[in-house]
């Protein structure tokens, strides 16, 4: 039997198949944030033995759902502000993503000695088979989903979740020995991962994001770097080879690497080369799937692909299962989704697009004459990045929510700008500005919180209101 040995925080932790397990019966766990993966982690440590608390600092009508779904457990909750006591009596805290770090109760309780993770962390301990994980600026939603859809269809036993939707927490209980388990994966869930060690991470790009939560570019780019810092020689590290960021990242890792390129003819790695995705190794290419069999618009989904098979690539999985799974693939809800076309002008929501450089790679996959909505809650973003791709391939700009003022300051006489102020006005005036063979993207490069719950929440209202308005066209 292996001899477990007890944390400072009190906690008892074990040894296990790689992995710090811990042992949490009878522990005091205290869950600070109670949304979607706050549940999610309250759920796993009550199955695992815990007594637990919940601190929010919202008051409790906010989570009428979320103490719903908990009413089975035994909990205590303290809504309305954080008390430093309630941390230091913890012997272990688990932070949700949605939760800084830097606020002075988890503070306090780091000086005492209690251990702090994310519900990532959390759920890597107990969570059984391989982790593919995957993180960057832009793309990893599409990605992640991508990878569990050419996993599936290899015939691995797949699990998709973290960052994505489903709390990885929540997976838990799924998981076996031979699962395959994606995960998208975000900075702030990097920001305690003191075990973590994924089979494969992922990393897509790094850009500018998030400024309004990190002190410098230079500390956001060290969180996408935590990704790899517990991992070994039995790892891989997938890397986008034309990212600047990324690319500096591979001398310091103890991971293997596979790299990715849709610029350089790699001798190991994947690579586009002809309109096609290839896997090469030992400087032998083996194609895998034409340009034309890709379902999904703009070069930074082609860059997404070459992400997903090289991580089917590691897994050994059969590139005729891969290729047939990117063909089938339906993309993502709110990421470059096609909705309708109305009077010959086609509608996109892009609602995902939360920063500067994901509303570039939107703009990319258009010729020209798009009327682009631009605008929510600034994340400390330099709009002047757009202007190169708003003269070339933009007509109008609708701008709304509490960045408008921002933006409108940044990109004036770069190009035709409209105060819309609420979504719901900017696509309210998109027909007037608009003629057969255009397109209306919603792209806003910021996040959505100052109007609306979420990204998601954005792009379903957007959704009915294009709706509505075929409704209004629509005859008799």
């Amino acid at each position: 039997m292996k001899k477990r040995r007890t944390s400072r925080a009190g906690v008892a932790t074990k040894k296990a198949e790689g992995r710090s397990a811990i042992d949490l019966r009878g522990a005091h766990v205290l869950i600070v944030g109670l949304k979607r993966s706050g549940v999610a982690a309250a759920k796993l440590c009550a199955e695992k033995g815990a007594r637990l608390t919940v601190s929010d600092s919202a008051e409790r009508a906010a989570f009428s759902e979320e103490t719903a779904a908990l009413r089975d457990i035994n909990v205590e909750y303290e809504f309305g502000g954080h008390r430093v006591q309630t941390f230091l009596q913890a012997d272990l805290i688990v932070a949700s993503p949605g939760v800084s770090l830097s606020i002075e109760p988890l503070g306090a309780a780091r000086n005492k000695g209690i251990e702090v993770i994310s519900e990532l962390e959390l759920a890597s301990r107990f969570i059984r088979g391989r982790v593919v994980a995957i993180t960057g600026s832009n793309g990893k939603t599409t990605t992640t989903a991508l990878t569990g859809d050419v996993l599936r269809a290899a015939g691995f036993h797949t699990l998709v979740g973290g960052n994505i939707g489903t709390p990885l927490a929540s997976l838990v209980p799924l998981s076996t020995e031979e699962s395959v388990i994606v995960a998208e994966v975000s900075s702030f869930q990097l920001e305690a991962i003191p075990t973590f060690r994924p089979f494969v991470g992922v990393v897509l790009n790094v850009t500018p994001d998030h400024l309004d939560r990190y002190s410098s570019f230079e500390e956001y780019v060290s969180f996408k770097r935590a990704l790899f810092k517990n991992q070994t020689g039995a790892e891989w590290a997938v890397l986008n080879r034309d990212d600047p960021i990324t690319a500096r990242f591979a001398p310091d890792l103890q991971a293997r690497v596979w790299w990715f390129s849709q610029q350089a003819l790699l001798e190991d790695g994947t690579v586009y080369s002809d309109h096609r995705i290839e896997v090469a190794q030992g400087g032998v290419r083996t194609p895998v799937i034409h340009r034309p069999e890709i379902p999904l618009l703009g070069a930074h989904n082609v860059e997404n692909c070459l992400a997903a098979v090289s991580a089917a690539a590691i897994l050994g999985a059969d590139f005729r299962n891969v290729a047939r799974a990117i063909t089938e693939f339906p993309g993502v809800e709110h990421r470059l989704e096609f909705l309708t076309e109305l009077k010959g002008v086609k509608y996109y929501n892009d609602s995902k697009a939360t920063n500067v450089d994901a509303t570039r790679k939107a703009l990319e996959a258009f010729e020209g004459n798009v009327v682009l909505i631009l605008g929510g809650k600034d994340k400390g973003s330099d709009y002047t990045l757009l202007s190169p791709l708003l003269k070339s391939r933009v007509k109008t700009v609708l701008l709304i929510g509490s960045a408008a003022g921002k933006i409108e300051g940044q990109l004036k006489g770069v190009v035709a700008m409209r105060r819309c102020e609420t979504l719901q006005h900017a696509v309210e005036a998109a027909p007037s500005l608009t003629a057969p063979g255009d397109v209306v993207l919603l792209a806003p490069a910021c996040a959505s919180f100052d109007q609306f719950e979420n990204y998601e929440h954005r792009g379903r209202v957007f959704k009915e209101l294009v709706w509505g308005l075929k409704g209004k066209a629509a005859p008799g």
